[in-house]
C-alpha cells in the first residue's frame, strides 16, 4: 500500500488522527499525520498562512517513494486541496472541509463566525486561542463527554492570520486559498457531516463542485468525523472510495 498523510485542522495537530488511522494501517495503509507548522511547545502558530501549512506537506510529498493519498479535515482540508496539485496526489480525500476561496458560506453561524474572528484580536500576526465552548457545542458535539476533554486539553492557539485567510477569504487581495482554475486532476472525495455547523452540508457540497470531487453526506455526524460518534463509517467509506477508484494502483 501506499502513503496516505493525514494533514489535521485549526487549533490541532496529528494526534487527531490516533483512532481514525488504526483502519488505514489494519489495510497495510502507511499513514502519515504530522503537524502543520508551529504545534511545537517551543514554538508557535502567530503569523503562519497557510500558504506555509501547503508548503509543509508538500515538502513532506516530496520525500516519498511513490505519490501519496492526501487526507485533511476541516482547514486541513483545504490545505490538501492546496497542495493536491504541487504534490500530484494519487487521490485527495476532504472530511468537513474549510471551502476554498470563492465559496461563500450558506449559513448565518458561517458568517458570524468569520465576523467574529475578523473583529477579534490579535488582527494578523497574532495567536487565537480555541473556544473551549464552542468547540464543545460546535467541533465536539457528538463526541462522547467522557471524551471531550482530553481533546480540549489537547488544543494549542492558531495562526490568526491562516484563520482570516480561510473565514475571510474575500478581504484578501492575494487570494492564497484559490485552488486554482478547474477541478482537481486527480480522484477526490468530499465527505460531509448532516449535522455540521461549523462547515454545513450546503458549504461542502459548494466546495466539492468547485472542485470537481465526489460527494456524499454522513447522515446523523457533526464536524469531528475523525472521531466522533460513527467515525468508522466514515473511515470505512473512505478505504472504499479508494478501492473503487483503484488507489494504490497495481
Amino acid at each position: 500500500m501506499p502513503t496516505v498523510i493525514m494533514v489535521h485542522g485549526a487549533f490541532c495537530g496529528g494526534w487527531a488522527f490516533e483512532r481514525f488511522r488504526e483502519p488505514f494501517e489494519a489495510q497495510g495503509w502507511t499513514v502519515l499525520a504530522p503537524d502543520l507548522p508551529g504545534r511545537d511547545k517551543a514554538g508557535s502558530a502567530a503569523g503562519r498562512s497557510i500558504s506555509d501549512f501547503v508548503t509543509s506537506i508538500v515538502d513532506l510529498c516530496t520525500t516519498l517513494p511513490e505519490r501519496p493519498v492526501l487526507l485533511g479535515h476541516s482547514m486541513g482540508g483545504l490545505v490538501c486541496q492546496l497542495a493536491a496539485r504541487r504534490a500530484n496526489a494519487a487521490a485527495v480525500a476532504l472530511l468537513a472541509p474549510s471551502a476554498p476561496w470563492g465559496v461563500h458560506g450558506s449559513s448565518m453561524e458561517e458568517a458570524a463566525t468569520a465576523l467574529g474572528v475578523q473583529l477579534a484580536d490579535p488582527f494578523w500576526m497574532g495567536s487565537v486561542t480555541p473556544d473551549r465552548g464552542l468547540m464543545r457545542s460546535h467541533g465536539l458535539d457528538r463526541v462522547p463527554k467522557s471524551e471531550q476533554q482530553a481533546i480540549l486539553d489537547r488544543l494549542c492557539p492558531e495562526s490568526g492570520r491562516a484563520v482570516r485567510e480561510v473565514l475571510n477569504w474575500w478581504l484578501d487581495p492575494f487570494m492564497t486559498t484559490s485552488v486554482g482554475t478547474g477541478a482537481l486532476p486527480m480522484p477526490t472525495l468530499v465527505l460531509a457531516g448532516e449535522r455540521d455547523v461549523v462547515h454545513p452540508i450546503n458549504t461542502v457540497r459548494q466546495t466539492a463542485e468547485r472542485i470537481g470531487a465526489a460527494y456524499a453526506m454522513m447522515p446523523g455526524m457533526s464536524h469531528w468525523l475523525i472521531g466522533e460518534t460513527g467515525w468508522e463509517a466514515v473511515a470505512e467509506a473512505t478505504l472504499s472510495w479508494l478501492a473503487e477508484v483503484r488507489v494504490p494502483a497495481a
